[in-house]
């Protein structure tokens, strides 16, 4: 690989013909979709080689300087490119194909050419989805996580996010620095949604994070991290795969149930949620007994209750490291009320 710097300008012929071995006519990129850490262009390409594809898209690191220092200092850039060319082909989640993927260590830049999904669509976080595109997520998500449920060789990649007693201990200093610009933007939404219950739900989250992290265990499996709906994209009228998934900036080795929490809190709306989600549980353990894993529901259960508090820790520091933005802060709002709610009537912390 090429190990340059990679930018909007150093993406031309000498680029493409060494992506695909062949000399390609690309057109000017299209911005697509308002990532938070990275950057999306789609290229219509053109060659006399048929192994080339008509269009790809490509991820680079954000223009934004806020939040390109966040994907170099919490290592999003350089993970996204690892788990493309080391770990991607072992699991049998849908996932747009790689062509290329590259980090450049030193100017934290990364190139990413990535199978085009349309016309499958992005879902929405703020609107939220249907119980159908939720089962359909779910039954991904197991995908995910059977092929490497349990497999001790996870252990040996050391790029993969793991959370011990060190971490905690950063995670609970940074949550304490967050925190009050937090609640100063969304403080407001937390009370109105949630009541005071929520604010204190925040409050003494704060005061949680090592036994958080000390409460998760084995089985261990390949993670997501930010398995959400921004994240998915599926099927529309016009074609395209049920559901796929993108966005693999924050794969970890960890308890695979903090994705399945973090999915169904912010996915569906709070009353969806309550009609359905031990039924999403179920239908995400029978996935995972497909690949013949002996399953302990109770086990599943317990830590799918302490799991809401992912997706507040998730709102609560991502909101306030990257660059802002209009949807960014209602997205972050309707997160965080969400996985409030969901903890609060889980009763998260009682399994601390």
């Amino acid at each position: 690989m090429g190990h340059k710097e990679y930018n909007e300008q150093t993406i031309d012929a000498d680029f493409w013909k060494e992506v695909f071995g062949a000399p390609v006519d690309a057109s000017e990129p299209k911005r697509i979709g308002e990532g938070q850490v990275g950057m999306n262009l789609r290229y219509s390409l053109q060659s006399d080689d048929a192994n080339v594809p008509a269009s790809v898209v490509v991820k680079l690191a954000s223009p934004d300087p806020t939040s390109r220092a966040t994907g170099v200092s919490l290592r999003n850039y350089e993970r996204e490119v690892k788990f493309y060319n080391e770990i991607a082909n072992t699991l049998d989640v849908r996932k747009p194909h790689c062509y290329f993927a590259d980090w450049h260590e030193g100017a934290g830049d990364i190139a990413i050419v990535l199978e085009d999904m349309t016309p499958c669509e992005q879902g929405d976080q703020i609107q939220g989805c249907g119980i159908d595109e939720a089962r359909i997520s779910v039954t991904e998500l197991s995908k995910l996580h059977g092929p490497r449920w349990g497999d001790a060789s996870l252990s040996k990649i050391d790029w993969l996010q793991r959370r011990d007693a060190d971490d905690a201990a950063r995670l609970e200093g940074l949550y304490a620095m967050v925190k009050p610009g937090f609640l100063a933007v969304h403080g407001e939404a937390i009370r109105r949604e949630c009541g005071e219950e929520g604010i204190a739900f925040i409050e003494t989250l704060g005061t949680m994070m090592t036994r958080y992290v000390n409460a998760k265990d084995e089985p261990y499996t390949v993670t997501h991290g930010d398995y959400r709906l921004d994240n998915l994209l599926f099927a529309t009228p016009a074609g395209g795969v049920a559901c796929a998934v993108v966005d693999w900036q924050t794969p970890g080795h960890g308890n695979g149930v903090a994705d399945l929490a973090y999915f169904i809190g912010a996915g569906l709306l709070p009353e969806d949620r309550r009609a359905h989600e031990w039924e999403l549980v179920d239908l995400y353990i029978a996935g995972l007994k497909s690949y013949g894993h002996e399953i302990n529901h109770d086990w599943i259960r317990d830590h799918y209750k302490r799991e809401a508090i992912s997706g507040v820790i998730m709102a609560v520091i991502a909101s306030q490291i990257v660059g802002r933005t209009d949807r960014g802060d209602k997205m972050f709002e309707v997160m965080a009320t969400r996985h409030v709610l969901q903890g609060l009537e889980n009763d998260s912390f009682s399994l601390l």
